[in-house]
């Protein structure tokens, strides 16, 4: 029991369509890559602080026989890693400090002044960065192995946790330069491209 009602259409009236179209607005990636940007900075904040918390914190002392003699691997003993630890606590400073102009990069896209700041300024740092990564690295692979030619002994044998925790801190510092170096690439695409 289903009633149908059909209405013909009048040919005399003609039905608009309304044609829905969304331009794309120009340069709307930029917003992306900065985004993409802030992430990638906080994954170089707790590369860069982690590896300065590694290294600092790396310690170990090795009873011989006697305990008032003893022998000690600690950071604060090669000043290669003072070095190291004070530069990725800098680069681990300025990426902190560097999230505020990264947020303005996401709010205003196409506004060139704040990613030029940011990509001198990561240029820098990221030569700080990898100065002291590589630095750490020559004085971790002469910890691991030695150097016969001038009778350097390899301490790895016997500090085995100092050597873990000096070795993965120079891992995460390769970390945050490569983080540092996608960085600079990605503001030097935006600025390039308008």
């Amino acid at each position: 029991m289903s009633t149908t009602i059909d209405v013909p259409e009048s040919s005399n009236v003609s039905k608009g369509k309304a044609v829905l179209v969304a331009t794309p607005r120009p340069g709307g990636w930029k917003k992306g890559v900065a985004i993409m940007d802030f992430i990638l900075r906080l994954g170089a904040v707790a590369a860069a602080l982690a590896a300065a918390a590694t290294m600092g914190t790396s310690d170990q002392t090795l009873p011989f026989f006697t305990q008032f003699f003893q022998f000690e691997a600690s950071y604060d003993s090669f000043t290669t890693f003072q070095f190291f630890v004070i530069t990725m606590a800098l680069v681990g400073g300025y990426l902190v400090l560097s999230l505020p102009f990264s947020v303005v990069a996401i709010i205003r896209p196409h506004a060139a002044g704040p990613r030029l700041f940011l990509i001198i300024l990561d240029t820098v740092f990221l030569t700080l960065a990898t100065a002291s990564a590589a630095s750490a690295a020559a004085i971790v692979y002469l910890a691991h192995n030695g150097n016969q030619d001038s009778n350097w002994l390899a301490i790895c044998n016997q500090f085995g946790d100092f050597c873990a925790q000096t070795s993965s801190a120079v891992v995460a510092s390769f970390v945050a330069v490569v983080v540092l170096v996608l960085l600079v690439v990605m503001s030097a695409l935006a600025l390039g491209k308008r």
